[in-house]
């Protein structure tokens, strides 16, 4: 790798490889590998491919072949985040946009063009901005976030639990962050089948977005309108009544930026680690054991699976070096997680478990880092583990390699997620859990294997079917199967909680009531 290589859009480019458009090689000019179009088909493939060729930073073509850089390297997307003197985030000085290179109808346009929002601002409107956001987000109160999502869980569960089997993704993921988001923005009669429909059309990028777009913004309009002549306790009112004094448009603006960043990106996450629980026994072992707790299995979906797989963009505000390479003024770049977070030289052993280590680039990192990070955490944390809690027999129900993915430059989305189980009751989602369900003791070691059938004990065959997974870990060293605690049906014992149960009450004891008070419930 030479240190000389010259910008992607210089005249004097330095080239290796194949000629120009060499269709054998699916490159275009310059032998510059496209990372849009067929392909790029697998672009994790392809990330590594180019850091093989030129290191922790490569040029590669986007959409109608306009230059670009990707940051491959976790060093160097942090160093990029995190030197404002050297790279903007304001595209206005992007020399292909500059030279008309880029028109305005490039279908990256809506991610790269500049807006008068926090993330494209430096300086002291950054500042402004930024701290408006982040004042209106101290304001939420994370254990009525974490009832939220709480409740909103039993509620989608509730609407396909009887039946035995769902699409996690279309029933689940993609409607428990968004009702989250409306509860905390303070439009919660907003939420419904519509708006998601409306947002993920708008992030496709489909013929009828722009109509979609239109129909959220609509309801981000009359939001804003509502708070700013009565306001309440909710993230648009404090936003609205910070000392920055955004304007209607502004606030319009963030809330846009905020309902949808985080809607795609919890989305994702929740889709990535509800596949990696159905789909890896290692994973499931390590949770059913001890091992690892939901957050921490949270936190290896966001090493291992980052819902935004670039950010587009950065661009340079100087001529600079960056991981060996040249980069000229007005040069653009890709901050890459998805590549970043498997460099070799931070994670040479991608087996290794990354548990207590938050240095991802998932949440990005420097004056831009995402504010929001927290509330997407939480909703991942307690949606997953309350959806597991009502059906612990979920198993997938295709072929692992039946799942598909959307696949863009941005990120990756789970299509679907078909699962199967045992028909569950609905459950009164006003009833907070009790935790009261026994937890098997923790063991030092585990080897995964499929459990063989095993005769009911004779309590369960009583007071009904089991409810049990199919397969299940089996401790190293001993030749049978471990039992696992079984319990009975939510209908066939009254819940503790229930105003129906007619046995006694017991109160809690000092740490269980810490454990809820942290909890949310």
């Amino acid at each position: 790798m030479t240190s000389e290589h010259h910008s992607p859009t210089g005249a004097d480019d330095l080239v290796t490889g194949p000629p120009p458009g060499c269709p054998a090689h699916g490159r275009g000019p310059g032998g510059l590998h496209r990372i849009y179009g067929p392909e790029a088909a697998d672009l994790g493939e392809l990330y590594e491919q180019l850091r093989d060729e030129y290191g922790p930073v490569a040029p590669v073509l986007l959409h109608e072949d306009v230059p670009m850089w990707v940051v491959l390297g976790h060093a160097e997307n942090m160093h990029m985040v995190r030197t404002p003197s050297q790279y903007t985030r304001d595209s206005r000085i992007w020399t292909p946009l500059l030279e008309g290179q880029v028109k305005p109808d490039h279908p990256l346009m809506p991610h790269i063009a500049w807006q008068p929002i926090c993330s494209h601002a430096e300086g002291d409107e950054h500042l402004r901005l930024r701290g408006a956001v982040i004042g209106a987000m101290s304001t939420i109160d994370p254990r009525g976030v974490r009832r939220h999502i709480y409740r909103h869980t039993q509620r989608l569960v509730n609407g396909f639990c009887l039946k035995g089997h769902a699409d996690l993704v279309s029933r689940f993921a993609e409607h428990l962050p968004m009702a989250v988001l409306c509860e905390i923005l303070g439009m919660p009669e907003e939420y419904g089948d519509r708006l998601v429909l409306a947002a993920r059309d708008a992030l496709k990028g489909t013929e009828t977005a722009i109509a979609s777009h239109g129909y959220v913004m609509d309801a981000l309009s009359r939001l804003t309108a509502r708070r700013r002549a009565r306001p309440e306790e909710d993230f648009t009112s404090h936003l609205i009544n910070h000392p920055a004094r955004l304007t209607d448009d502004e606030v319009r603006e963030h809330l846009r930026l905020v309902l949808f960043a985080a809607y795609e990106a919890t989305t994702n996450l929740l889709g990535n680690v509800l596949r990696r629980v159905l789909t890896d026994p290692g994973f499931v072992a390590r949770l059913n054991g001890g091992q690892m707790t939901v957050p921490e299995a949270v936190e290896q979906s966001l090493w291992d699976e980052p819902p935004f797989s670039t950010v587009l963009g950065y661009f340079a505000k100087q001529d600079t070096e960056l991981g060996g390479r040249r980069i000229r003024r007005g040069d653009g770049l890709l901050f890459a997680p998805a590549p970043g977070n498997v460099d070799p030289r931070v994670r040479p052993d991608l087996s290794a478990g990354m548990q207590g280590n938050r240095s991802h680039l998932s949440f990005g990192g420097g004056s831009h880092e995402c504010p929001g990070q927290d509330v997407g955490r939480a909703i991942a944390d307690v949606g997953v583990d309350a959806l597991l809690r009502r059906l612990p027999d979920v198993q997938l129900d295709c072929d692992e390699d039946e799942l598909r993915w959307t696949t863009s430059i941005a990120s990756r989305h789970l299509v679907e997620l078909p699962v199967a189980f045992e028909p569950k009751p609905e459950q009164d989602i006003r009833v907070t859990p009790t935790h009261g369900n026994p937890i098997p003791s923790q063991r030092s070691t585990w080897q995964v294997g499929s459990l063989e059938p095993q005769p009911a004990p004779a309590v369960a065959a009583q007071s009904g079917p089991a409810v049990a997974a199919q397969s299940g870990p089996v401790v190293a060293g001993h030749s049978g199967p471990v039992a696992e605690p079984q319990s009975a049906p939510v209908a066939a014992q009254p819940d503790r909680l229930s105003p129906t149960s007619t046995e006694p009450a017991h109160r809690p004891g000092a740490w269980q009531r810490l454990v809820r008070w942290w909890r949310g419930y």
